[in-house]
């Protein structure tokens, strides 16, 4: 679970029902279900239009994703080529077969699998870049969706805006609608707002971050692939990797790996 997005969150509307009371406000003269309805749901379905309809229905699937914080157990990755490089240097790159099967990480897999199979350096590199840009543009289609909503939603809070200020004016000499019709024309401009700058535009910068953290991974695994086949020494394999690294976890786990 994610904290930093449970404690944005949370954060983030208690300070926005503090500053509704210590305004003088209650919650109550913010709650309009017209508004709601227009911006909120109004919002999300105009996703359908933009998108598929699966990809319009996972929308909040992707955004549950941010409640997780993405392992990509970067030590046991480097560990592990680390043992690869110092087996293909004693006793050559066919030994590594019998080990491919057992490995757990397919990228990492299929791109051992073509050090065995004698592919060229230059190839393998193609095919592994290849699949992370299709991972990227996956996770790129997943984002457009929040980023979609994110525009939408204020779009419709202006459009709410409009609709209850042509309703007002229209109906100037019945005193008893001004009030609903100023309340939809404020409060879905509000929602709008609350609905891109505390949702869904936050939700899509750690969406982007996630993506930054795993193509990193993907990343340092064509590193270690390619070192594998250049028959690189490990511990200049495991200097290559941990560059890779923030420079805080680089020192904990350097410590781990190169104690020997």
């Amino acid at each position: 679970m994610d904290l930093a997005t449970i404690i944005g969150l949370v954060g983030a509307f208690a300070m926005l029902v503090l500053s509704i009371f210590t305004s003088g406000g209650t919650i109550f003269t913010y709650m309009d279900l017209p508004s709601f309805l227009m911006v909120v749901v109004g919002s999300y379905f105009t996703l359908f239009i933009n998108f598929g309809m699966s990809e319009a229905l996972g929308v909040f699937k992707v955004i549950g994703l941010t409640f997780k914080v993405p392992s990509f157990g970067e030590q046991a990755i480097i560990t592990k080529l680390m043992a690869f490089s110092d087996r293909a240097r004693r006793e050559g790159l066919l030994a590594l077969e019998e080990e491919l099967e057992d490995l757990d990480d397919e990228f990492m897999k299929k791109g051992l699998r073509l050090v065995v199979d004698g592919t060229d350096a230059e190839v393998i590199r193609t095919l592994m870049e290849t699949e992370l840009n299709q991972m990227q543009s996956r996770h790129a289609d997943k984002i457009s969706l929040v980023d979609a909503w994110s525009k939408l939603a204020p779009g419709l809070g202006m459009l709410g805006t409009v609709t209850g200020l042509i309703a007002m004016m229209k109906n100037l000499e019945d005193k008893s609608s001004i009030g609903p019709n100023m309340a939809v024309a404020l409060i879905t401009t509000f929602y709008g707002a609350i609905m891109a700058n505390i949702l869904l535009i936050p939700i899509m910068g750690k969406l982007k971050a996630h993506d930054a953290a795993e193509t990193q991974v993907k990343e340092m695994i064509i590193e270690g692939v390619l070192s594998i086949q250049a028959g690189d020494n490990p511990r200049i394999l495991a200097l290559k990797l941990l560059s890779f690294l923030a420079p805080d976890a680089r020192k904990s786990v350097e410590a781990e790996i190169l104690k020997d």
